[in-house]
């Protein structure tokens, strides 16, 4: 009998150290895997920055389609167009004599 209890303290105690070897090999894996907590958190941050660089460019979007909609033919006054134009950059017909105040 003596052999026989010896052989089974034996096997409880490998059986025991198995499975706290199985429990740490989880625990090391379940934070540093590839599926692990420090991936989440550092995929979780990239989409973090992800979403305020979307939510700029959607600022920068929404800008420019207000400006192309003042653009189009529906709300576009061509004669003040025209005459910006000529403002801006200073130019003039041939046929037109310009008149500029003394100010």
């Amino acid at each position: 009998m003596g052999i026989w209890s010896d052989i089974k303290s034996c096997i409880k105690n490998s059986s025991l150290m198995l499975v706290m070897v199985f429990v740490c090999y989880i625990a090391f894996y379940a934070v540093n895997g590839e599926r692990g907590i420090i991936k989440y958190m550092s995929l979780r941050q990239e989409i973090s920055e992800a979403q305020k660089v979307a939510a700029v460019y959607r600022h920068q979007r929404i800008s420019l389609e207000e400006k192309v909609k003042h653009l189009s033919n529906s709300s576009l006054d061509l004669d003040l167009l025209e005459e910006r134009a000529r403002i801006v950059l200073n130019m003039a017909a041939q046929d037109e004599f310009i008149l500029l105040d003394e100010e």
